[in-house]
């Protein structure tokens, strides 16, 4: 049994042992349910899926085989269910919850196959349903989650089917396939021990050149680190040692962090579908858990792995200071906390795993290096300004310090006292308390333990972590300020966690030695005076406002910000022993009693609580008495209404003679004392029975006040006096039962997951109330409860009030007793007895157990009260409908009697999010080597684990009634209940909001708990919107109530409500005014949003008009309101639209449904595109795209068997001839590219593609209307769009896809019908018109009809020439988009080939005549790469080879073109055609097909391009070099003939070299660059030598490229290739070459610092060292500082080597130089060199003090007095270093001498650092 179970009250608990049984009565209902063979008893079986929540959420005890079972039902629900997405998803996610929950014991087999067609058929396929796309977003969530729970399930061999499905999506890495496969992969693939031998090395070498495919996009990234993590966790058996480099290389890539002043994020990430991206968790950020998660299972004792990460560690340390911070600290954040949580967690599966192989186990040396290597990001990110790192810092050292206190305890120590003493940054002080707060326990169990399993090393240590215990908690004292309220609950949750820790506390033993500076009750003393003083100054938040709405705890911070405050008294109190308790609570008493803060009502309220709940007996006496007594002295001397209660009407009328006010001084103590006393009782229980007499009178006296301020406090006091005699509440719970074996100082905490030796942990013990208290609650319930209903009544019936100000008071004061009465026993008092239909008395059924108190009172009190509560409110609307005080309290009293439980509810929801009860203070991990104590689960203190017990016992008691009558239809709702339905109908619709509102919440709740309700509701409420002369707020009132979930979950299955409520809001355009008609869209917009479908006896009720039913006529009806003709407003057209449509869409499903409906209603939209309303045009598109299918017409390809003639003509004729008498209609399509080219907006700035471009007039909730989620899933185009020079183009896909469409659906009548109007638009000046022209003639050359050649011959090809040389400009765009979408390959993978992509090829490849102009040229090249982005290179057909071919010869000859924006397209298309031309070779070498050793593939092994390319580039670089010396030498003015030669040359190779420098750039814009990496590797010298040259222009590319090459991280195959290059160029006589050169080092080492091998290290160190005594000033400040780069990343012995040989040298000048005054005989390159040498070193440790450092810079100092370039370069060394020293410096000066720190303040000008 769940330890919450265990714990429940003992009534429950009982009760409990019923829900086996109970939850097998459950499957068996649902077993009889579902019916296979009919698909639509799934809606039957959809109610009893919140019952099985129930037990999963109640912990219940069930039976494995139930359980199972019910999943394999479920599963078959599931698969049946195919259309019904709503079903899907509830069904998905509770099989979700309990294959979960039992996934250990659970034995299935579940295929992968459905659960994949489930996902293609619902989310990636052409024709989806009607469903809204809140509904489609939830599916998806629901299957992919479903799917990841089954994975484990999966049978053998599922993992290379997976594969080998997924494989053909991954073959073309630029077509957007590549993402889907990848997410498919990541989603499907198991790693469960059945198909773990799937995974070999060729798997992963596979694996790892597939991710190198796509570089820079961090989606690819992120799905192929998920996969790789859960094979290395799951499959132990891989050695990975092999790829350690490159996986690391890959990951440190992954952060994208600045690297040497670079920016800190891709240049040009490789952009994923909108659709992938939101399918596909769609995380953009590093995939840090996955990381975190590969690297702790990489290590193993002997394995690489652990320097690996190191060297990780040290490159990424300096990110997490906190003056580094920005976009990246969240994913490096997130890169600790899984780091950490993963060691744990492998920790913990070793540890109970007892027989896993030592030789894959972490020993005490792995973990020792481990936690060595995280501190060193703890120490970096400690103090970060960022919260989140800060609190994950204090976790990470929580947890650590469990495994390897030696090392962890020691640094929280230091920085503790470090951050006492810096005075001048406070938050620190704030943080280091935390991190106490969190290592709290491990700190006392390391030094009290008696079983010192390892010794810290003698008794020093001991003391040490003692007395920092001690010292933080008298430091606790002084970090109560009522002015910094993070400081203060930080030391309340340091005082809570550690005494959380503590036994007892007391004085005499002598355990608790750390309280070494005073006894315990002197800090006990101080503490309480503190907290006093801290209490009188606080200031309330907001003035205490007035009315009910102000609880009892409005508090300030400390009860507002977190629950540390109440935590720490209830702990403190609970655990101190007698006398000390006796001495505090003396001290509180007197408190007390002598002040009166109205402004900390709940703070003292919460005080006094905790005195109570530790010893009820004695702070009853102490504090209650008096205060109870001091109060009702008070009460007698105040002016009373007498309308509390006691005393006869006569008395109150003698009463009120004299009308005197009450002082507000006194009314506010009152008050105060009365709401304190309210929260102090809180756990009175049998205590507060010696006190009844004085309680009640209280009460009375409260109620009986004329101060509607003391009425309010009275009914504090009556609800809180209730729940404390009658409710179920734990007592003792802060106590401490057991005491740690191991250190009996300290309690020992509890784990859930008890395993049976610690069986005999302590029970909780519950206050159940005694007799005496029941009979004391049912005697207030006679006194406010009962009278105040007969009051309630005689106010009512018999006016007994002349002055309707008596009235108002007395109504008020009643219903004010009756509520709170209610609020008091919450679910104490029985709920209604519903009346059994057929009269037939069965029991109530039983879910699960749960009660929140002992019963009191009756079920007739509750029907008496809903009666007489009807009746008042009749009164009430009658009378005083305008008071809304009356009617708010008269609401709440109905929701408390109407909705049994759900005020417990509340309470449970909102104690949920209030208490952080996973903070790392209060968790001590399973794994503990302190203790060497191993549990199952984590531990929690006592007190923890029964606050949640409690909380679930809320809970169970809010839900153990609630699902009784949804599931049973043998009970119909009881008399009183419908009632209270009548007039919270009534109310909801009141003219006040606050009224409006609360009602509604009510009605809602009740309507969710009695379902039978709804459609009464239903129909009344719409009947509202249609009638003509109806109040503002009751449309208002209405569309709030249809638009709950209840409601249009309601609309799916009742014909009746569903016809009603359509016609309802379509008929509502009479309402007027601007508040209800948003209203009335709201609620369509959000029924379309959800729109589930239809059941089918709506769509059989539809259609049932033949036998003459009434609303059978519901489509004719809607039909005829969605003509343009009908006089309604525009947006009720297209509302009215919007709804045929979802039934058409939702009929389709229905085979039985009459097609000429269907055909009806696709002419109906094709007529609509012509509309004159926009909107309507926007949603006939949308409809056509849904309702035109495929079709006859289109050609049989050669693999599809022909269809015989005259089954074709009967197939689609009847949708044909519709469709063509429209269309051929004289001038219909003219009319329709009119109308359609309206809706192109030619807006410059929106590149927004694809979403219909009409952001500019549609506002959000139209969009919603005219768009549906399809539009979003089958998106074109299937390429990335990266080709900028093609500009942002009008082009609408869903446009050019009607015309497709419809071309297929009528054949060739279509194109004939097209062609005049589409001649004509052709030539139109408007860029829209154009636009139109272009996507229909798109359309139609991607549809592929029979006839569409012949037409081709004929006209269609003359259109397209004139295109190509037509001159005008601005519609390129468009009609480059139409040439893309025309030759778009089809399927999904896009490789099957439209029939008209060659001709159109051809088309645009045929030269151009000789007169073109450049427009024409560029525009035949931006037509150009559109088509060939489209290609699918893998599987090319000859004759587009031979194509690729002469292009590129073409390409080549025009590299030196003239027009700038010529030799960009050349660049662009030359990027294309190579990496085409690579991959296609590449996939020939893995599969090689028979044919295809044609003579082609010889022509292109040569790479003849490739040779010509690389020889001009490097003469061109030559050239353009000796062109710019000449420049510079040649001023004299005669130029001989030669010269002007070489300068054309030398302008012809610029123009060359540009055109390189664009095919460089796109192939990395693109990401194409995976396959021409050798290509580029030789291009790099031209890119650095380039940056700085006259020509301006270059220059820039130059730039542009040398940027996007820093990011590019080279295979080990080409780093030769680059080393070589970077060698040579560092050599290079002219010296920008030799700084650029240095500029690239510094991201070429960070990137491939792994991959290197020691002997390129070595080179590249040896050159940046040559390169300090340059001749140039600026390379060799610039060498300095890829030097201290260098040294940061990593290779301790090169920078070891290299910082000793720099002192040595240094040292030997200073000498020298001292030894002979004189100007030495060294260079100054020389001295200047060996200073630059210190340099590096001193600032490659920016922020530590290793022991070499002070010698360093002391040494660096006495260069001061050197000349210029030496003088300054020291001096901003030593600022430099003194700037990234100051935080520490106090303790870090400590390492200098005195010596040393006089010689560096003589550099400094401010010595007053170094004071």
């Amino acid at each position: 049994m769940h330890l919450y179970n265990e714990w429940l009250p003992p009534p429950v608990a009982e009760e409990t042992k019923k829900e086996k049984e109970s939850f097998a009565r459950v499957v068996r209902c649902v077993k009889e349910l579902h019916r296979p063979d009919d698909p639509e008893s799934v809606y039957a079986t959809l109610k009893w899926i919140s019952v099985i929540e129930l037990f999963v959420r109640a912990k219940s005890e069930l039976s494995v085989e139930d359980v199972s079972e019910l999943v394999e039902i479920g599963l078959q629900i599931f698969h049946s269910s195919e259309n019904k997405l709503y079903a899907q998803v509830r069904w998905g996610n509770v099989l979700v919850r309990l294959i979960n929950k039992f996934r250990k014991k659970l034995s299935l087999k579940v295929q992968w196959r459905p659960l994949y067609d489930t996902l293609i058929h619902a989310h990636f396929s052409r024709s989806p349903g009607p469903e809204g796309w809140r509904l489609r977003q939830r599916h998806f969530m629901a299957v992919t989650s479903l799917i990841r729970s089954c994975r484990r399930f999966f049978p053998q061999g599922a993992a290379s089917e997976i594969w080998s499905e997924f494989m053909s999506l991954l073959e073309n890495p630029w077509h957007n396939s590549s993402f889907e496969g990848s997410g498919f992969v990541r989603l499907f693939l198991p790693t469960n021990p059945e198909n773990q031998d799937f995974f070999s090395e060729k798997w992963i070498k596979n694996v790892l050149e597939l991710w190198d495919s796509i570089p820079n996009c961090q989606f690819w990234n992120s799905q192929w680190t998920s996969v790789l993590a859960r094979v290395i966790k799951n499959c132990s058996f891989i050695d990975w040692e092999s790829y350690l480099p490159m996986l690391f290389s890959r990951f440190l890539n992954m952060f994208e962090v600045p690297v040497a002043n670079g920016s800190g994020s891709y240049p040009f990430s490789v952009d994923v579908p909108r659709n992938t991206r939101f399918l596909f968790s769609n995380r953009t950020t590093t995939p840090s858990k996955s990381i975190a998660q590969s690297i702790v299972y990489f290590l193993k004792p002997g394995s690489s792995a652990h320097e690996q990460l190191e060297k990780l560690v040290n490159l990424l340390e300096q990110y997490y200071h906190p003056s580094n911070g920005g976009r990246w600290t969240y994913s490096l954040e997130r890169f600790l906390l899984h780091l950490v949580i993963a060691f744990q967690k492998r920790l913990q599966r070793e540890q109970q795993d007892p027989d896993s192989l030592p030789a894959t186990c972490l020993g005490k040396p792995e973990r020792v290096a481990f936690v060595g290597v995280v501190l060193k990001l703890i120490d970096r990110g400690q103090y970060s300004k960022n919260e989140h790192l800060s609190e994950t810092v204090a976790a990470a050292t929580s947890m650590l310090s469990y495994v390897e206190p030696s090392l962890v305890l020691p640094f929280v120590a230091s920085r503790f006292h470090l951050a006492l003493e810096t005075t001048t940054a406070t938050h620190q002080l704030k943080t280091a308390m935390m991190s106490v707060a969190f290592a709290g326990r491990s700190i006392l169990q390391s030094s009290m333990s008696t079983a010192k399993s390892q010794d810290l090393g003698g008794d020093v240590d001991d003391r040490m972590f003692l007395d920092l215990i001690g010292i933080s908690l008298s430091n606790a004292l002084l970090g109560m300020d009522a002015n910094d309220p993070p400081k203060t609950l930080a030391t309340m949750q340091l005082i809570g966690s550690i005494f959380s820790n503590m036994a007892v506390l007391d004085d005499s033993s002598d355990d608790l030695s750390f309280m070494t500076m005073a006894s315990f009750s002197e800090w006990l003393d101080e503490f309480l005076c503190r907290l006093i003083a801290l209490l009188q100054h606080l200031e309330p938040n907001s003035v205490i406002n007035e009315g009910l709405s102000s609880s009892a705890t409005s508090g300030t911070f400390l009860v507002e910000d977190g629950p540390y405050y109440y935590c720490m008294l209830e702990i403190l109190l609970g655990r101190l022993s007698g006398s000390l308790y006796n001495q505090a609570l003396k001290k509180i008493s007197k408190f007390v009693q002598t002040n009166i803060l109205p402004g900390a009502i709940a703070e003292v309220g919460l005080l006094c609580c905790a005195c109570v709940h530790s010893t009820p007996e004695e702070a009853v006496a102490q504090i209650v008495e008096p205060m109870l007594l001091a109060v009702i002295s008070s009460l007698k001397e105040i002016p009373v209404n007498g309308y509390g209660g006691k005393g006869s009407a006569e008395t109150l009328v003698s009463n009120k003679q004299d009308k005197q006010t009450l002082s507000p001084a006194l009314e506010a103590a009152i008050d105060y004392q009365l709401k304190v006393l309210s929260v102090a009782i809180t756990y009175g229980g049998s205590s507060l029975l010696p006190y009844k007499g004085l309680l009640i009178e209280a009460i009375s006296s409260a109620f009986n006040s004329s101060s509607w301020k003391v009425n309010g406090a009275g009914d504090h006091l009556l609800r809180s006096l209730l729940g404390s005699l009658i409710l179920y509440y734990p007592i003792d719970q802060y106590k401490c039962l057991s005491r740690h074996p191991a250190a009996p100082a300290l309690e020992e905490w509890i784990s859930t997951k008890a395993s049976s030796k610690d069986e005999q942990v302590a029970h909780s013990r519950w206050h159940v109330p005694t007799q005496e208290e029941t009979q004391f609650a049912n005697e207030l319930l006679d006194l406010h409860l009962q009278s105040a209903l007969d009051d309630l009544l005689s106010i009512c019936q018999s006016n007994i009030h002349s002055d309707a100000g008596d009235e108002k008071t007395h109504l008020k004061v009643t219903l004010l007793r009756i509520d709170s009465t209610l609020q008091g026993v919450l679910s104490c008092l029985p709920d209604f007895r519903p009346s059994p239909r057929h009269d037939m008395v069965e029991d109530l059924q039983f879910f699960i157990a749960g009660a929140s108190g002992s019963c009191v009172g009756s079920a007739e009190i509750r029907e008496k009260t809903a009666i007489t509560i009807h009746a008042a409110c009749k009164y009430l609307l009658e009378k005083k409908s305008d008071d809304s005080i009356l009617l708010i309290l008269i609401i709440r009293i109905m929701d408390a009697l109407g909705n049994y439980g759900s005020l417990e509810y509340d309470e449970w929801s909102n104690h949920r999010q209030a208490w952080k009860l996973e903070s790392a203070a209060i968790v001590e991990p399973p794994a503990n080597f302190i203790t060497e104590f191993n549990s199952k689960g984590k531990r929690r203190p006592r007190w923890a684990l029964i606050d949640k017990a409690y909380m679930h016992n809320t809970w169970r008691s809010s839900q153990s009634s609630y699902h009784l009558f949804r599931t049973d239809g043998n009970f119909s709702p009881p008399e009183p209940l419908t009632f209270l339905v009548d007039d919270l109908l009534t109310l909801c619709l009141h003219n006040y909001e606050t009224v409006r509102v609360l009602a509604g919440k009510s009605l809602i709740k009740l309507l969710k708990r009695w379902p039978q309700l709804l459609s009464k509701c239903v129909l009344s409420l719409t009947e509202n919107l249609r009638k003509p002369d109806v109040q503002e707020y009751v449309v208002l009132g209405s569309c709030a109530i249809l638009s709950s979930h209840s409601v249009l979950k309601h609309l799916t299955t009742d014909p009746k409500s569903f016809s009603s409520f359509l016609l309802g809001i379509l008929s509502s355009s009479h309402h007027e005014s601007m508040k209800s008609q948003k209203a009335i869209i709201e609620l369509f917009v959000k029924y379309n949003i959800h729109f589930a479908g239809l059941s089918r006896n709506i769509l059989r009720s539809l259609e049932s008009h033949v036998e003459g039913s009434t609303s059978g006529d519901l489509v004719s009806q809607i039909g005829s309101m969605s003509f343009d003709s009908s006089s309604l407003h525009w947006r009720y057209n297209l509302m009215a639209n919007r709804v045929l449509l979802l039934l058409v869409m939702s009929s389709r499903i229905d085979p039985s449904f009459s097609l000429k409906i269907l055909d009806e209603t696709a002419g109906h939209f094709l007529k609509n595109l012509k509309s004159q309303l926009p909107q309507t045009r926007i949603l006939a598109i949308s409809a056509l795209n849904i309702l035109l299918k495929e079709s006859p017409h289109k050609m049989q390809g050669k693999d599809q068997p022909s269809v015989s003639s005259q089954e074709t003509e009967n197939a689609n004729s009847s949708l044909d001839l519709a469709l063509s008498q429209i269309f051929r209609e004289e001038g219909f399509f003219k009319e329709t590219f009119e109308s359609l080219s309206h809706i192109h907006i030619t807006d410059t700035d929106s590149s927004s593609r694809g979403n219909h471009g009409s952001s500019s007039f549609q506002s959000m909730a139209d969009k919603s209307i005219t768009r549906f989620y399809f539009e979003f899933s089958a998106s074109w185009p299937r390429t990335p769009s990266w080709i900028s020079l093609l500009g942002s183009d009008i082009f609408y896909p869903s446009f050019a896809r009607i015309f497709k469409r419809l071309a297929q659906e009528c054949g060739v009548p279509v194109l004939l019908a097209l062609k005049s109007p589409l001649e004509e638009f052709c030539n139109a000046k408007e860029r829209p018109k154009q636009c139109v022209a272009a996507e229909a003639l798109a359309g139609v050359l991607h549809s592929d009809v029979n006839g569409l050649f012949n037409e081709w011959d004929s006209w269609i090809m003359v259109q397209l020439q004139n295109v190509i040389l037509g001159q005008s400009v601005e519609s390129i765009p468009e009609w480059a988009a139409c040439i893309r979408y025309a030759v778009t390959g089809k399927g999904k993978q896009g490789t099957k080939i439209p029939v008209m992509r060659q001709q159109i090829l051809d088309c645009i490849v045929a030269p151009l005549p000789p007169t073109a102009t450049t427009t024409v040229v560029a525009k035949r090249y931006a037509f150009l790469s559109a088509a060939l982005i489209e290609l699918s290179p893998p599987k090319m057909p000859v004759t587009e080879v031979k194509l690729h071919i002469v292009l590129l010869d073409e390409l080549i000859c025009n590299m030196s073109h003239s027009s700038a924006q010529i030799r960009e397209a050349i660049g662009v298309i030359l990027s294309v055609l190579c990496s085409n031309i690579r991959l296609r070779m590449s996939y020939q070498q893995e599969y090689p097909t028979e044919e295809g050793k044609t003579d082609v593939d010889s022509q292109l092994k040569e790479e003849n391009w490739f040779k010509l390319i690389s020889a001009k580039a490097s003469e061109a670089v030559k050239n353009i070099q000796q062109a710019s010396i000449s420049d510079s030498l040649d001023t004299s003015t005669d130029v001989d003939m030669g010269n002007a030669q070489s300068n054309g040359d030398s302008l012809d190779d610029v123009k060359w070299m540009e055109t390189l420098f664009h095919f460089i750039i796109s192939s990395f814009k693109s990401g194409r660059a995976s396959y021409l990496l050798d290509v580029i590797a030789g291009f790099l010298y031209p890119v650095m030598s380039l940056q700085e040259t006259s020509h301006k222009d270059l220059s820039i590319l130059a730039k542009a490229a040398f940027e996007l090459l820093k990011w590019r991280v080279f295979p080990e195959s080409h780093l030769q290739k680059v080393i070589g290059v970077i060698l040579s160029s560092a050599d290079d006589s002219n010296w920008r070459i030799r700084s650029s050169t240095l500029t690239y080092l510094r991201t070429f080492m960070y990137r491939h610092t792994f991959i290197l091998t020691h002997e390129d290290k070595q080179k590249i160190w040896k050159t940046v060292e040559k390169l300090l005594v340059d001749s140039q000033v600026e390379v060799r400040e610039h060498a300095a500082a890829v030097l201290a780069g260098l040294m940061k990343g990593g290779d301790e012995d090169f920078a070891a080597d290299f910082r000793d040989r720099s002192y040595a040298e240094a040292n030997s000048i200073q000498k020298r130089r001292n030894r002979r005054k004189s100007s030495s005989t060294q260079s100054i390159a020389g001295v200047h060199g060996a200073v630059l040498g210190l340099v590096a070193s001193v600032l490659s440790v920016p922020y530590d003090m290793p022991s070499w450092l002070p010698e360093h810079v002391t040494l660096l100092a006495r260069f001061a007095g050197e000349p210029t370039p030496i003088k300054s370069t020291v001096t901003k060394a030593v600022a430099e270093f003194r700037r990234t020293h100051a935080d520490t410096w106090n303790i870090q000066k400590d390492s200098f001498t005195e010596d040393q720190l006089e010689i560096l303040a003589d550099t400094s000008s401010s010595s007053s650092y170094f004071a």
